[in-house]
Order: C-alpha cells, then sequence, then structure tokens
C-alpha cells in the first residue's frame, strides 16, 4: 500500500496541472480587445446623432390663412437648419382701428415666434383675434416646415427630380373683388395639383369664382408655371390667381 503512494501523488499533481493551463486558456479571450470590438462593446453611436440633422429643413414656408373677426391672418417663416429664423406676417387685418392694432402685435408676434420656436406663444395685449389668428397659421407652417424636412431626408444623393411630393401655400392676392389665395402640390419639379384656398364672394363673384377656379385650377397644372391665360369674365380673379400661383412656385423654388 505505501509503495503506491508517490503514484497517486504524481496522477494529481499532473491533474492539477493540466486545469490550471486549461483555466489559464479559458481566461484569456475575456481580455483580447478584437473578441470586445467584434461583440459591439464599443460601438459608436454615430448614426443616432445624425438622424437629427438629416431631418431638419431649410427654407420658406407659408401657413395657411387663419380667419378671424376682423380679417385674414397668414405668417411666413425662414428656417434654417430645423430652427426658426425670421417670422413675418403676409397677411394682418388692416383698416380702422385694426391698422393700429395690427402695427403693435406684429412686430412682437414675429420676434415671439423666433424666439419660442414654436406657436406656444403669449397673445399681445388688445390684439386677441389677430394673436390667435397668427398662433394658427404659425402652426400651420411649422408643421409644413416639418413635413418638408422629414420628405427631404435621404433625397439628396437622388437629385431633385425624385423629391416627395411637398404642399407650398402662395402668398393673398388683393383683387378688386376680394383676395385670391392659391395652394399647390409638386412633385419631381412639377405641378400636380392646384387649388385656391380664397377667391372672391357674396353676389355675382360666387358664380364668376365657381366658373373661372375651375378652369384656373387645371390650366396651372397643364402650364406647370404661371404663364397661363385669363378666364373670361374674370380678369381681376384670375389676375389675383397668377399672382398667388407665382408665390407658390417661388416658394417651392419652380
Amino acid at each position: 500500500m505505501r509503495k503506491s503512494h508517490p503514484i497517486r501523488r504524481v496522477v494529481l499533481a499532473g491533474a492539477a496541472t493540466v486545469s490550471g493551463i486549461v483555466l489559464l486558456l479559458s481566461l484569456k479571450p475575456a481580455s483580447d480587445p478584437g473578441s470586445a470590438q467584434a461583440a459591439g462593446v464599443g460601438a459608436p453611436p454615430a448614426a443616432s446623432a445624425q438622424g437629427g440633422a438629416q431631418a431638419a429643413g431649410s427654407g420658406t414656408v407659408t401657413g395657411d390663412a387663419a380667419q378671424t373677426q376682423y380679417g385674414a391672418v397668414q405668417v411666413r417663416l425662414t428656417v434654417s437648419n430645423g430652427k426658426i429664423t425670421q417670422a413675418a406676417a403676409v397677411q394682418a387685418p388692416k383698416g380702422g382701428q385694426s391698422d393700429q392694432v395690427t402695427a403693435n402685435a406684429v412686430p412682437k408676434l414675429n420676434q415671439a415666434a423666433v424666439t419660442a420656436q414654436s406657436a406656444d406663444i403669449d397673445a399681445v395685449s388688445g390684439a386677441t383675434y389677430t394673436s390667435a389668428g397668427y398662433k394658427k397659421s404659425l402652426q400651420s407652417a411649422i408643421d409644413k416646415a416639418k413635413a418638408s424636412g422629414g420628405s427631404s431626408q435621404g433625397s439628396g444623393s437622388q437629385g431633385s427630380g425624385a423629391a416627395q411630393a411637398r404642399t407650398v401655400t402662395g402668398g393673398v392676392a388683393q383683387t378688386q373683388y376680394g383676395p385670391v389665395q392659391v395652394r399647390i402640390t409638386v412633385s419631381g419639379g412639377k405641378i400636380t395639383k392646384a387649388e385656391t384656398v380664397q377667391a372672391p364672394k357674396g353676389g355675382q363673384s360666387d358664380q364668376v369664382t365657381a366658373n373661372a377656379v375651375p378652369k384656373l385650377n387645371q390650366a396651372a397644372v397643364a402650364a406647370g408655371s404661371a404663364d397661363i391665360d385669363a378666364v373670361s369674365g374674370a380678369t381681376y380673379t384670375s389676375a389675383g390667381y397668377k399672382e398667388s400661383l407665382q408665390s407658390a412656385l417661388d416658394q417651392a423654388g419652380g
């Protein structure tokens, strides 16, 4: 029995040595920087940081006209890299006391829009209706700017012809019988739809508008420009339509 003891010790020592080697080999990959990189441990978060910049829009956008008790209010924004750099009212109540209210309120509202970078701005004292209309049109412009920025994401390398459709509202053209305002949808640099958001109304104007506007809308799409003929019997409406249409085309870059 005593003679077998040295052999047992040799066997046990050999087993311990093998176990130690196996343990060392199993620990080595954990300290290997190559394996950590392959597992994505050190992956840079660059992709998430790029999303905001790509979605940022630039250019000029006009909000929808908001009707108030004292007249229409419409806001146009200049946006650069997703931020409002300028706000202007292209339409505001006028005539009588409204002239004084507008002159006092509009500059304050324009400044507030740039400062707040949103439509969450305070009403100007003494100009409750104008302020409400301004905020409504401002929100419309902001929504359009966001939509325009999102639709252009990832299209830079595809050229302007592959741009997605966008809707642009022209400025209001004042005529002898009332304001005219045109909204167009542009896709691939072409007018795909034209519609009037404002046109003369009341009395005989209703009949003239009902006859002229569909023809003018159709002509705008067919021509792809503001170089369209006036509709017979609707000279003033046609002139106002062409003026607002050209404004919308200028904003669309066409």
